[in-house]
């Protein structure tokens, strides 16, 4: 089977998706089928990988980060698709990569891959506090029937989280298919705490290892309610003459304005990007909880990636991260809610932590897959559409 994936945010230079495309290769060369990712980069060109290739499409650069280039005609990729006739062809986004694939006019089986609600990213990050999200998603109802139209010539429309997927269906969206995904257990899994990474992260937020110490992982984009967080802390500490330590990871177009909110509240430290993954899941293992504050991840993968390493979790009331969620191992908070997730804290500091950690190590043994898995399901649910475009209709 070949599959070919009309990729637009693949970039050499980027993180999640370039890690995902390079899983899929992998994957691709392990079950005996090829990958074809088109991506728009400075120049055309081909790269050879186990598993397939990346055929480049030049392409003018994106105006707001120049990591990434944008597809402005769909002539070159609708050729490549014509010359590499695939069984499958992937849309990766709801913008014109989608439409690119879902216009091409060969008789492959369609898929549409959804790895993020744009309302809940951006709308419901900028308007929802003031206008509630229902109100927010009515608002956006233009957008919701141009998805609906988007969608119609797809065989499927791929979700990672059990959220979206209900989410989607219930604004119209048909054949919605859920696969989630993996987790690297090569570097997040049990048993990694390291009191003397713990007691470094802790004396960069000023405190001694005596101390509390939360963690949190993401890049620096309003969605990601980095502030929330900062503050919480803060409301925190107010009450603890022991103290608590926020220590935050990640980079991104908000950064400066993470800085600012940071040196506002005592025991915050900014970390900047940690390229070292296996450093990360240390991180994490040695943390006395990770907290999260976006309610649109379409999946959660820090949480998971969280819950390997036996780390517990504090997360918002919706999207992929309060998936999961559960009481033995978690706390929740209203989103966007400062006060709450103060509370939240609060609670889970005061419970044993022994016990927390064995009950996220159970729960990620039970409900998180690996990278392989999440492939192994999604190639061979286009297996599965192959057949059956493929036998004679009655």
């Amino acid at each position: 089977m070949k599959i070919v994936d009309v990729s637009a945010f693949y970039s050499e230079q980027g993180g999640g998706v370039r890690t995902y495309v390079h899983q899929k290769l992998a994957a691709a060369a392990r079950l005996g089928h090829v990958a074809v990712i088109i991506a728009p980069g400075r120049e055309s060109r081909e790269d050879i990988h186990p598993g397939g290739k990346i055929v480049w499409v030049k392409a003018p650069v994106l105006p707001v980060d120049k990591r990434y280039h944008m597809f402005l005609s769909s002539t070159e990729v609708m050729r490549i698709l014509n010359r590499e006739q695939p069984d499958v062809v992937e849309g990766s986004t709801p913008w014109y990569a989608g439409w690119i694939a879902g216009h091409w006019q060969g008789s492959a089986v369609k898929s549409l891959v959804m790895h993020a609600d744009p309302v809940a990213v951006y709308a419901h990050t900028l308007l929802g506090a003031r206008l509630g999200i229902a109100r927010v998603d009515r608002l956006f109802g233009w957008f919701w029937r141009y998805l609906r139209r988007l969608n119609a010539p797809f065989d499927c429309t791929v979700v990672a989280g059990e959220w979206l997927a209900r989410r989607f269906t219930g604004f119209g969206l048909r054949n919605v298919v859920t696969v989630p995904f993996g987790i690297d257990r090569a570097h997040f899994h049990g048993g990694m705490r390291d009191p003397a990474l713990r007691a470094r992260m802790l004396a960069a937020c000023g405190l001694p290892e005596t101390a509390k110490l939360l963690l949190t992982i993401g890049r620096h984009h309003p969605e990601k309610r980095l502030p929330v967080m900062i503050s919480a802390v803060g409301k925190v500490n107010q009450a603890r003459p022991d103290g608590v330590g926020l220590y935050l990871v990640g980079d991104g177009l908000s950064r400066a304005r993470i800085d600012r909110a940071a040196a506002q509240v005592p025991h915050v430290h900014v970390a900047g990007q940690v390229p070292d993954r296996a450093l990360v899941a240390r991180m994490m293992a040695s943390a006395d909880a990770v907290i999260h504050g976006s309610g649109c991840e379409t999946f959660g993968l820090s949480v998971a990636e969280a819950l390997c390493c036996g780390a517990p979790i504090i997360v918002p009331d919706t999207g992929g991260a309060f998936d999961f969620a559960g009481p033995e191992y978690s706390e929740v908070y209203p989103l966007g809610d400062a006060d709450g997730a103060a509370k939240a804290i609060g609670r889970l500091l005061a419970r044993d932590w022994n016990q927390l950690a064995k009950a996220a190590n159970a729960a990620a043994a039970s409900r998180i897959g690996t990278a392989d898995t999440h492939f192994d399901r999604l190639f061979a649910l286009y297996e599965s559409l192959v057949r059956q475009r493929s036998q004679p209709r009655t």
